[in-house]
């Protein structure tokens, strides 16, 4: 899955976006009545964004991704601020190249795996090119397909 640069957006702080936030839970099984009570308004921000100035969003392309839920067009959000642990999900450069890939460390080899098994693991020489420009924490999609 690459990424072009120039789709690369910035986190810009603003007025919070606040919605609805509902006491009641929903269940996922039997239906049963919800309440019409609302609990609180809920900022995404305070619930998707750690890091305002380190952080950023970009678009997904392709399906390399799709068995860790991110999807051609998905809306990820990216934060700078947080070290890349192994198995993380990560916005990679390898060769000036941007690519959205899970990092892994096997027995002193760094790899940049895809969640699909059509694509292959990119092997990362010590020698290459190569930095983490932030960690994917969220991945944003629709529930219904264009």
């Amino acid at each position: 899955m690459r990424v072009n640069i120039s789709d690369i957006q910035p986190y810009r702080p603003g007025a919070p976006g606040e919605f609805p936030l509902y006491a009641s839970t929903v269940e996922a099984g039997f239906p049963s009545p919800a309440d019409d009570y609302i609990e609180t308004h809920l900022d995404l921000n305070e619930h998707l964004i750690r890091h305002p100035a380190a952080t950023f969003f970009v678009r997904a392309g392709g399906d390399s991704m799709r068995d860790a839920g991110i999807f051609d067009g998905d809306l990820m959000i990216v934060d700078r601020a947080l070290s890349p642990r192994d198995g993380a999900i990560v916005i990679a450069v390898l060769y000036g190249e941007l690519t959205v890939k899970r990092i892994r460390r096997r027995t002193g080899r760094l790899l940049l795996e895809p969640d699909n098994s059509a694509y292959p693991a990119i092997d990362v020489p010590a020698e290459a090119d190569f930095a983490v420009w932030g960690v994917v924490t969220h991945a944003i999609h629709a529930m219904e397909r264009r």
